[in-house]
């Protein structure tokens, strides 16, 4: 096992100087992480069966077993992309647009994921838009990734696709391409994600250990 870090700028290059960590300085100009980690591939020469796991950098407290859970979602299944997702318990992450939204078919396959709220119960929040009605299911993306390095090659050569380009989100390539995303639930609770101003004050809270 080796633990990488693809980076874009020498900051994080000195940052991690002495830790052990391995670094790729990759191109500025990537349009998503998972190109970049293409590029890191390719600079850390793995074949194309290695299994990457792909931490972004947004989630910076996941824990172990969910590392663990992308990885053997990988190996296990066949698909080309693993992931995770988690309940949405709150209608506020629900309609957050940073928080992304997924749907899954029957046999745990990603169908579609979005900024919006999907499903959309059409009448659902006619009566209470302030709460989750009951009976509805709705899941969490959580940006964590496996893949095959092969894999992680031909994305890198595939365009930029339509949805991708409208949603800002990398893995609507790989769907609209035709590729399987594997999707498993989270494995233990997973801490929200850094994605504003306030969650990375949340963070730091929580890294100094200053209530609040």
């Amino acid at each position: 096992r080796e633990v990488w870090v693809a980076a874009d700028d020498e900051r994080i290059v000195q940052a991690l100087a002495g830790s052990g960590v391995r670094v790729a300085m990759t191109s500025q100009a990537h349009q998503s992480g998972t190109d970049r980690l293409a590029e890191c591939a390719v600079i850390a020469g793995w074949s194309d069966d290695t299994i990457i796991v792909n931490l972004q950098g947004d989630e910076p407290f996941a824990p172990a077993a969910g590392i663990r859970a992308v990885a053997a979602l990988v190996a296990a299944s066949g698909a080309e992309v693993a992931t995770l997702a988690a309940e949405i318990a709150d209608v506020a992450t629900l309609f957050d647009p940073n928080a992304v939204k997924l749907v899954r078919a029957a046999d745990g396959d990603a169908l579609y994921f979005s900024r919006a709220p999907i499903p959309w119960p059409r009448d659902a929040f006619a009566y209470d838009p302030g709460r989750l009605p009951e009976g509805h299911h709705w899941l969490r993306h959580i940006g964590i990734y496996g893949y095959r390095a092969g894999f992680l090659r031909r994305f890198a050569a595939m365009p930029p696709g339509r949805l991708e380009q409208i949603e800002s989100l990398e893995q609507l390539r790989a769907l609209e391409a035709g590729h399987r995303i594997a999707v498993a639930l989270t494995p233990e609770p997973f801490p929200p994600g850094v994605d504003t101003p306030d969650d990375l004050a949340r963070a730091e809270r929580h890294i100094t250990g200053v209530p609040g």
